[in-house]
């Protein structure tokens, strides 16, 4: 059952039932975590927007801009809810128990993580947010849609695959922090150039297959009759990857508005 999710491992659901038994973990159960766990997210994200666009735009998809001061707002709370999430992520990978109650507590940071970068975004790239969780949201249902009718099939050689260009994608995100330091810039990682933009594709692409792995390990958990805390340990999960992909295809789409 593996899946380059950091938080979904291989050891997951069998050393789970460590912890006793009880109600075992179901898809549908699941699938309720992931609902609830969504809503609390766009919910805190929703609240970060609104008090900087507080305006119905006489546009779809074209905001009112914010002020500088307003943008400060956005700043914290991107950098406040990345770290606390960043936090609560570290021990629910230890305390996978906790999950029902630390899981919420994530998602309603990454809330306000999102809803503060995507702002920034939006000030920049008016219509741009809407695009993205567009996006985000139609690749999660057609890539859903593709592995119940088994139109994607989660195989040894598809797992290998998916987990080592994650491994790599991730290689390549800790080598360009670091030399952020030395004010040095990976070419490709930054800027609208070609292949700066096909980078991103790749990168969204491989986003997209960790959610079929993802799909495919919480399967197996329900198969498997993990304990019934691991339907919320498996929905954060999920949100992981859901938020990565999101970030992802904000960025391609801002390099691609570059080049209009």
């Amino acid at each position: 059952m593996r899946t380059s999710n950091p938080v979904l491992n291989d050891n997951i659901f069998s050393s789970s039932g460590a912890y006793g038994e009880g109600a075992a973990m179901t898809i549908q159960g699941t699938v309720n975590k992931c609902l609830i766990l969504l809503a609390l997210l766009m919910a805190a994200a929703c609240w970060v927007w609104t008090s900087l666009f507080p305006k119905a735009p006489a546009v779809v998809g074209v905001l009112p801009q914010a002020d500088a001061g307003m943008m400060g707002v956005a700043v914290i709370a991107a950098i406040a809810g990345g770290i606390v999430g960043f936090i609560v992520a570290i021990v629910l990978a230890f305390k996978k128990e906790w999950s029902p109650f630390l899981a919420p507590v994530y998602a309603v940071c990454q809330g306000l993580a999102m809803g503060g970068i995507s702002a920034m975004f939006e000030r920049s790239y008016p219509g741009i947010v809407l695009q993205a969780v567009a996006l985000t949201m139609g690749t999660m249902f057609c890539l859903l849609m593709a592995y119940k009718m088994r139109i994607i099939r989660v195989t040894e050689k598809f797992r290998t695959g998916v987990i080592v260009a994650t491994m790599a994608i991730g290689l390549v995100y800790l080598v360009s922090f670091v030399l952020s330091f030395f004010n040095i810039q990976v070419p490709f990682m930054v800027g609208s150039s070609l292949f700066s933009i096909g980078f991103s594709l790749f990168v969204v692409g491989i986003a997209s297959m960790n959610l079929v792995l993802d799909f495919d390990f919480i399967e197996r958990g329900a198969e498997a009759g993990a304990p019934k805390y691991m339907e919320w340990y498996s929905s954060f999960g999920l949100m992981v990857t859901l938020v990565w992909l999101y970030l992802e295809i904000l960025k391609l789409l801002s390099k691609l508005k570059d080049r209009d």
